[in-house]
């Protein structure tokens, strides 16, 4: 017999854990940020708004796969307009391929009955960060479209990532351009020969509260004279991280390391490995050596740190950023997938959100680059996010 339930309150997720993770490792969606553990610590401190919506489907009391959502309701001037499910994840925190998370088999069924019990919610569907090929809401969207669901897609992001399999560190570094690889040889080279060098991983409970800080400090020197970061710039993201860096050093996760120069944190990289991928996630390093090119040094290490644990993948995650391409060849895209039922209300939101588009378009075109930053922020964190001060990366 197959069910479907909807978990709205904060207590029953919790319950989920073990369940959630082992559907997770048993499905082709698994990857860090579709974890319980991230989710779940999203859901604490950065929700904001939004009302849990998770649909789990059992087959003879067998989790057989979980849609990840949250609930908008339109509020103000928005009250005719239907209500939203997004991801859990969803917003600046930098969740990416963000899925519905099925058990290898039971696919067929699952799309189908979540197909079914979607269409009675009538609520349009705002998936932001979709791998663009092979996910598993992607075929949820076909049955979706086949049952009269409109669907607006766009390639939203790129995740530049290395593959490892069959790498040593010398054979990675051989198939790097020749001149970041002198480079980077160079600055690590007259680093060790003139300094005492230390890339130092934290693996107790204190190095990981000492690291992150230092992180946290490195990174917002490094964005300073840039106009700053989103990264780290609010009590609800810094608590975010203390917990979820908490959660995966206890999972053997965390990947956090501070690269130090004659006893002087100069960098700092945050990472997790994951079902034998590395996944790049924040860095940050002290501009007055800049000289050193400690930022450079420290993805070199990591890299190589990677590599020497086994790792078959190292994800820069999204951000078409250059030097991104300097250490990877390959990227996935990411999509933002926007379903809308056959609901006149629906259908009428799809043409506003593509008049939206439009407008937004030509107001990059028109304005400085400034101010056109500046409005798609304040559109990312929303007007409630705005006043209550509090927002995700």
């Amino acid at each position: 017999m197959t069910t479907v339930d909807i978990v709205d309150d904060t207590a029953r997720f919790e319950q989920l854990r073990l369940e959630w993770n082992e559907l997770l490792e048993s499905s082709d969606a698994d990857c860090l940020f579709l974890t319980w553990e991230w989710l779940h610590t999203w859901w604490k401190h950065l929700a904001h708004h939004r009302r849990l919506f998770i649909v789990v489907v059992r087959s003879n009391a067998t989790l057989v796969a979980v849609a990840p959502l949250a609930l908008t309701v339109p509020r103000g001037v928005g009250v005719l307009a239907p209500p939203s499910l997004e991801f859990l994840g969803t917003g600046v925190v930098g969740s990416d391929y963000l899925d519905v998370i099925v058990r290898r088999g039971a696919e067929r069924e699952a799309f189908e009955v979540l197909a079914t019990y979607l269409a009675r919610e009538r609520a349009v569907l705002r998936l932001a960060q979709c791998r663009a090929r092979g996910s598993a809401v992607e075929a949820l969207a076909d049955v979706l479209r086949y049952n009269g669901w409109c669907e607006s897609r766009r390639t939203t992001e790129a995740c530049p990532f290395i593959r490892l399999v069959g790498h040593s560190w010398d054979s990675y570094l051989a198939s790097l351009g020749s001149e970041h690889r002198y480079n980077f040889q160079r600055r690590l080279r007259n680093a060790t020969k003139n300094l005492n060098v230390r890339f130092e991983q934290a693996r107790s409970a204190d190095q990981r509260r000492d690291a992150l800080a230092r992180l946290m400090t490195l990174h917002e020197m490094r964005w300073n004279a840039r106009g700053g970061s989103e990264a780290f710039d609010t009590p609800a993201l810094r608590r975010f991280h203390e917990e979820f860096s908490q959660l995966a050093l206890e999972s053997r996760w965390l990947r956090l390391f501070v690269l130090w120069l004659n006893e002087e944190p100069a960098a700092a990289l945050y990472g997790f490995h994951y079902n034998h991928v590395f996944y790049f996630y924040q860095s940050g390093f002290d501009p007055r050596h800049q000289k050193h090119s400690t930022g450079l040094v420290a993805m070199g290490l990591a890299i190589k740190s990677a590599i020497e644990e086994g790792a078959q993948e190292y994800d820069l995650l999204h951000g078409r950023e250059a030097y991104k391409f300097h250490w990877a060849r390959d990227v996935r895209e990411l999509d933002r997938l926007e379903l809308y039922p056959p609901d006149v209300r629906a259908l009428a939101m799809k043409r506003v959100d593509a008049m939206g588009r439009a407008a937004r378009n030509g107001a990059r075109r028109i304005l400085p680059k400034t101010v056109a930053d500046r409005i798609a922020r304040v559109r990312r964190l929303g007007v409630g996010q705005m006043l209550y001060g509090s927002r995700a990366h």
